[in-house]
């Protein structure tokens, strides 16, 4: 009999404290993101789809080096180089990137190529919808991944306005 005691005696006590958590937690303000109608918070050290920055004249900071390519885990980066020329400069360096593809449906989100990057060319943005019908639209080229806009002082040299400024 006092087995029997002690048995129920500790079946409430179990049921006493779980229910002290659910009690506890049962009026407390949800903490659910209204995402499709409200702004999506981010953490700090969120890690995004990627963004491909320029310098303050407007060109690429990539300089195809390679190196983020090399440090990918996944292997889902995918670059060609191609050398600047003073009639089509594209970057800063000697060479650019004529193409720059990241494979979406490979990435780990590591950083890893974002810490190996010399320029600060690619690092994490706040994008977060990857989810197409088609696993080809995981690819982002170059053209994708640049940032938007230009930068304030950036203006593009066109024949034309090179011809009337000459005169």
């Amino acid at each position: 009999m006092p087995s029997i005691l002690a048995e129920v005696g500790k079946t409430f006590t179990t049921l006493a404290k779980g229910f002290s958590v659910t009690f506890r937690t049962m009026f407390r303000k949800p903490t659910t993101e209204i995402f499709p109608n409200g702004p999506v918070k981010f953490e700090s050290r969120y890690r995004g789809i990627h963004v491909l920055h320029r310098d303050e004249n407007g060109l690429e900071k990539c300089v195809g080096c390679f190196l983020c390519a090399a440090a990918c885990p996944a292997n889902c980066i995918y670059i060609e180089a191609a050398e600047n020329t003073e009639a089509n400069r594209i970057s800063a360096g000697e060479r650019y990137a004529k193409v720059y593809n990241i494979d979406y449906s490979r990435c780990i989100f590591c950083g890893y190529c974002v810490e190996a990057c010399p320029t600060d060319a690619i690092t994490h943005g706040h994008g977060f919808e990857l989810a197409p019908y088609n696993i080809n639209s995981l690819i982002y080229r170059k053209e994708k991944l640049l940032e938007k806009g230009t930068p304030k002082n950036f203006q593009a040299v066109t024949p034309a306005s090179s011809a009337t400024s000459a005169t």
